[in-house]
């Protein structure tokens, strides 16, 4: 557990600082460009295919799972609160990814989706990967918003289960900030700026995770919604963007592994944090 200082900020400030850790944790990835141009294809989808498993997992265990419970309790909307939640996620992302210009996959070769636009194809990548990150940004600001709320209205949300949260997700981000870093690289863009485009895709995820906690807060008893809607962006993204880019490659055994390791590592932290 962190110390007293941290527990006594409010949990906006708590989560805006979560999503920082985050942060600097996709520029640790980011920053692997400074090094080396290249990382290996299969290296690089195993990397994915472990954040696609600790985001699965970290849907399961930290959202959807708390937002059943408190269904089952009584917590306001039902018991099938954490459904209309997690569906309103999903169509939020999709109307998202319909309308914003982004780019998946290698900047020379992937797929562009999105609005036509003019924008360069190293700007339509990091607009890709900033959308991955808000999802992320929003678990956590409703995970640490609900462990500021009464039992009566989260039972069961803690602030080490958030905590649990915050290095799961945090983790997965290293091998996020490589993966929008190091093709910018390969297209010949400078260490230096490769590094600064790879972190900034993160830097979406303190203010996503303020707007969340704040949400949390004001909402109150609607809380099995919010895990629901946060949940349900996240699997979006797992299955739109991530697991798709690990199995067109020709790696898909390297990154099938790594997902079921990265849904281990995330559900040991929620067994051993949570």
């Amino acid at each position: 557990m962190p110390g007293p200082w941290f527990q006594a900020l409010p949990p906006i400030a708590q989560a805006a600082l979560a999503g920082a850790l985050t942060w600097l944790l996709t520029a640790v990835g980011a920053a692997v460009v400074c090094t080396r141009q290249r990382l290996g294809a299969r290296a690089l989808d195993a990397m994915l295919g472990f954040a696609a498993g600790v985001m699965l997992a970290a849907s399961i265990w930290s959202l959807l799972a708390p937002a059943l419970r408190l269904a089952a309790a009584g917590a306001g909307g039902g018991r099938g609160a954490p459904l209309v939640g997690f569906l309103i996620g999903l169509l939020a992302l999709r109307g998202i990814d319909r309308l914003l210009p982004h780019l998946h996959g290698d900047v020379s070769g992937g797929h562009l989706e999105g609005v036509h636009t003019s924008w360069r194809r190293s700007t339509l990548l990091l607009t890709a990967i900033t959308l991955h990150h808000i999802p992320e940004g929003l678990a956590l600001g409703v995970a640490f918003g609900a462990a500021a709320l009464p039992r009566t209205l989260a039972d069961g949300a803690s602030l080490s289960a958030a905590l649990a949260l915050t290095v799961g997700l945090g983790v997965q981000n290293i091998p996020e900030g490589m993966a929008v870093a190091m093709p910018l690289r390969r297209e010949g863009m400078s260490p230096l700026r490769s590094f600064g485009l790879g972190q900034l895709s993160a830097a979406i995820e303190p203010f996503a995770a303020a707007v969340g906690a704040a949400a949390v807060l004001v909402i109150g008893g609607l809380l099995p919604y919010a895990m629901g809607f946060a949940a349900g962006a996240m699997i979006y993204v797992i299955a739109e963007a991530l697991l798709p880019e690990v199995r067109g490659s020709g790696h898909s055994d390297a990154a099938t592994l790594a997902t079921g390791i990265g849904f281990a590592f995330m559900t040991a932290l929620s067994l051993w944090l949570g």
